[in-house]
């Protein structure tokens, strides 16, 4: 239940019959004498203990070491054009072999990813746009929301902020991300500060110290990414969950409300909020929050297709194709969306719209694999009728 690695977040939320009208939420505290601010979450915690004047901000997550400018050196030093010099950084890290990056989950500065060779994609974007800048590219942190990840239980859901590099380069923009996999050109993404980057690096450390247990210093982590960037929600919620494990709810609440003043609609906030008045016996609060949750739920495109499945696997594929309709009016060109809609129509014997809307699939997977994988879809389901 933790914003986590690379800003992933999960938090439980009950689900409650959708409000259509739900009342405004009012951010007001509910539990203590509400006398917490922010100020005091960020310089005063009844968990810092002996940490409270430590300096943990003075790191600088894009150094370069002597070794990294001698790699850089040996294979970048002569090429002069630009487009050569991207290129020959991308094969030095990534292809080349020499340099084999391993992933994992800890969160490293550039100079600390280089010399383990292992982090993960905050990790490696920190080295690759500090080498980045070393060779004369133009290169930025950007941050991509990575869609909901709803359970099929409906119980929870996962939030990414995922992290890589942007080059603004003379012949346009090119993105440079370690996890490919995840990472799709149509994610809404925007270019963040370096300040931005630093408060995602403290942020994941102060994650990576309270799963460790040492709540002291993932206080201390959280209160830097903060003073990096006092709007990144994350980090709020995060210290909220840390002063609930800890047994400060007045203090968790402070937190979670912060949140939602930087950020209204955050539902990891509202989650979180309603769980831990449900956990203080303050339900009429947590329902308010649950309905908030609910109603903005059913506004997200992922949510719906998640509620498409379930009605698809229980056999009511005409509410299936009722959430997916509203799923694919939000998002026209999400491969897997168009597909659940053309195997809904298969099931209720409509094979022509089932061709249709696969078709459609496969004009919009963005990658050959998911393409020949929808195109063979095709086949299986309508046989020598495909393509007729």
């Amino acid at each position: 239940m933790f914003a986590s690695l690379h800003q992933r977040v999960l938090a439980v939320a009950a689900v409650a019959a959708l409000c259509a009208c739900a009342a405004p939420v009012v951010m007001v505290s509910r539990l203590g004498s509400g006398a917490i601010s922010p100020e005091i979450l960020l310089n005063g915690s009844p968990i810092a203990g002996a940490l409270e004047q430590e300096k943990v901000g003075d790191v600088d997550i894009l150094e370069l070491t002597p070794a990294m400018k001698a790699f850089l050196d040996e294979r970048i030093r002569d090429r002069l054009d630009e487009k050569d010099r991207l290129r020959a950084l991308i094969y030095a890290v990534i292809v080349e072999g020499t340099f084999n990056l391993v992933y994992d989950e800890t969160t490293r500065t550039a100079g600390e990813t280089f010399a383990d060779q292992h982090g993960n994609c905050l990790s490696f974007t920190n080295m690759f746009i500090s080498m980045a800048r070393y060779v004369g590219l133009e290169a930025h942190y950007q941050e991509v929301d990575v869609p909901p990840d709803w359970s099929l239980a409906g119980e929870s859901f996962l939030l990414s902020k995922h992290v890589n590099a942007l080059l603004e380069l003379s012949y346009g923009e090119r993105i440079v991300d370690f996890n490919v996999y995840d990472f799709k050109i149509t994610f809404d993404k925007n270019v963040i500060s370096d300040r931005r980057g630093r408060a995602h690096y403290f942020n994941n450390l102060g994650v990576e110290y309270m799963l460790a247990g040492d709540s002291a210093l993932a206080v201390a982590h959280l209160r830097q990414s903060l003073r990096e960037d006092a709007t990144f929600t994350p980090a709020w919620i995060n210290m909220g969950i840390l002063h609930r494990r800890e047994g400060h709810p007045d203090y968790a609440e402070a937190a979670y409300l912060q949140a939602l003043r930087t950020e209204r609609n955050n539902l990891v906030a509202m989650s979180n909020l309603a769980s831990l008045y449900d956990e203080e016996g303050l339900t009429e609060y947590a329902a308010v929050y649950k309905a908030q949750v609910e109603a903005h739920r059913m506004q997200n495109p992922y949510y719906r297709y998640m509620l498409a499945n379930e009605a698809f696997v229980s056999g009511d594929y005409r509410k299936a194709i009722k959430h997916l309709e509203y799923a694919i009016s939000a998002r026209k060109n999400e491969d897997r969306f168009l597909s659940l809609m053309s195997m809904s129509y298969l099931m209720l014997g409509d094979r022509e719209a089932a061709q249709n809307w696969m078709k459609k699939a496969e004009a919009a997977a963005s990658e050959d694999r998911n393409k020949q994988r929808y195109h063979h879809k095709l086949e299986l389901l309508l046989g020598r009728d495909y393509g007729a």
